[in-house]
């Protein structure tokens, strides 16, 4: 489902609202069958800099339009909605399939793994449409896979933009990492004196 972005956003927060960049893990974003390596990370910016076409784009190899985008967050984040700027000349993406924590999907497994939810996509060259995400299947985000399987006729796929609304939790990663790894020690490590004056581990 598509929602038309058209109230004036010096009324409404909409930088806040769409602040999941700010949680995005962009050293480790990577797309699949991009023509320049590395210039999916151009794609991921602030709401006020979504029109700001200046900088590099993501685009797809010359014949081949079908992209795949995996987009780390450095905490584990909520989704709510996601827009798409794309290419003009038929080159914006018509169709979006997203896949949540699943750490490799090449094109095969995207074509042979059900994605969480799919999308039908309108040539979006405003940021003016947003794609409603069934919001609870959308928690708990640690990573997200979009792939764009087609768009509308161009020999490319060309995007602008993406960008993610919704809220992220407090914790990073990381620390729950560090927090489970503590709260089951290494036997080994843990060591008491004995009564005979040697070691014990503990049990």
């Amino acid at each position: 489902m598509a929602c038309l972005h058209n109230h004036s956003c010096e009324e409404h927060d909409c930088s806040s609202e769409w602040s999941l960049y700010k949680h995005i893990d962009t050293p480790h974003v990577s797309a699949l069958n991009e023509s320049v390596a590395g210039s999916v990370k151009s794609i991921f910016k602030s709401w006020e800099q979504r029109l700001d076409n200046s900088s590099e784009f993501l685009e797809s190899n010359d014949g081949d339009p079908e992209l795949i985008v995996f987009i780390p967050f450095t905490s584990d984040v909520k989704i709510k909605s996601i827009s798409i700027i794309g290419g003009t000349g038929g080159t914006s993406p018509s169709r979006m399939r997203a896949f949540i924590n699943r750490d490799v999907i090449d094109f095969s497994d995207a074509q042979e793994i059900a994605p969480v939810q799919e999308w039908e996509l309108a040539e979006n060259t405003r940021g003016e449409l947003e794609y409603q995400t069934k919001y609870s299947r959308f928690q708990g985000v640690a990573n997200l896979t979009l792939h764009f399987p087609e768009n509308f006729g161009a020999e490319t796929t060309q995007i602008y933009y993406i960008g993610l609304r919704g809220e992220a939790t407090q914790i990073k990663r990381d620390t729950v990492a560090n927090i489970v790894y503590e709260a089951m020690p290494n036997p080994s490590e843990h060591k008491l004196p004995a009564e005979t004056g040697g070691t014990s581990q503990v049990l």
